[in-house]
């Protein structure tokens, strides 16, 4: 069952969405070349505590940070350490969770560190793009699977292809609820969108293949064929006038 939220419920949302939006922007201003993801999950964590949220991750089916931090063919999923150090030229993706009075929050982005490859830039300009693409598509009326065409068709026409076996979600009360958001697929297809609907939405796509392994640490989620991916994700509701981006700075604003 796909849950409408009230406006009480909205506002919630926005506020550890706001957190989250916030904390993402922390992470931005620290990344930097020969800066630990151990040292960033620590300074996450710090930030949104002292907002009064609650880290969504730690903890979350034994995840063991309060981010996931994903290295370059990291698709996803990347567990923080100490001894795991960004490099000139690497791309990270960074995906934060916040839970304010039980309502989630839950957006990503990928950073660039130092100077990146043309190649690379072009991967996270056309991800992010994506992922405004598929924003636009949360109308009333619409359906599901309009969004994963939107997304699927942007990201493609570059040559890039969209991971399958990783979608976006629903999330309200709890990290993941219904409906399962598919990145790809034929528009026109799946439940109608209704307002106060909340969807996180998060393309995962990657400069080779679609194919994705998950490694020994039974977390990490990398590329089958080594290429690079990007990750970016916010969480939106479907609004009387179109999307509102409840990740973003402002609501439905900067982001």
């Amino acid at each position: 069952m796909i849950v409408r939220r009230s406006k009480k419920e909205l506002d919630k949302l926005a506020a550890a969405g706001l957190i989250v939006a916030e904390t993402l922007n922390v992470i931005r201003d620290s990344v930097k070349i020969g800066i630990s993801t151990g040292e960033l999950d620590s300074i996450a964590e710090r930030h949104i505590r002292s907002r009064n949220a609650v880290p969504a991750f730690l903890g979350y089916n034994g995840f063991p940070a309060s981010i996931c931090a994903s290295i370059n063919n990291e698709v996803v999923h990347g567990i923080p350490a100490g001894n795991r150090v960004v490099r000139d030229g690497d791309i990270l993706s960074v995906d934060v969770g916040a839970i304010v009075d039980g309502y989630y929050g839950d957006a990503a982005k990928t950073f660039a560190v130092g100077a990146i490859a043309p190649e690379a830039a072009k991967l996270l300009e056309v991800t992010e793009d994506a992922l405004m693409r598929g924003i636009a598509q949360c109308v009333a009326g619409n359906r599901l699977s309009d969004i994963g065409a939107a997304i699927q068709r942007h990201a493609e026409s570059f040559g890039f292809s969209v991971v399958r076996r990783y979608v976006g979600h629903g999330i309200g009360r709890r990290m993941h609820e219904d409906p399962p958001i598919p990145n790809y697929g034929e528009p026109g297809r799946g439940p109608v969108l209704k307002t106060g609907m909340v969807l996180a939405i998060e393309p995962m796509v990657n400069i080779g293949g679609h194919d994705v392994a998950t490694l020994g640490d039974e977390w990490t989620v990398v590329t089958a064929d080594g290429s690079l991916s990007a990750h970016f994700e916010h969480t939106v509701t479907v609004g009387k006038d179109g999307p509102v981006i409840l990740t973003a700075l402002s609501r439905g604003g900067e982001v």
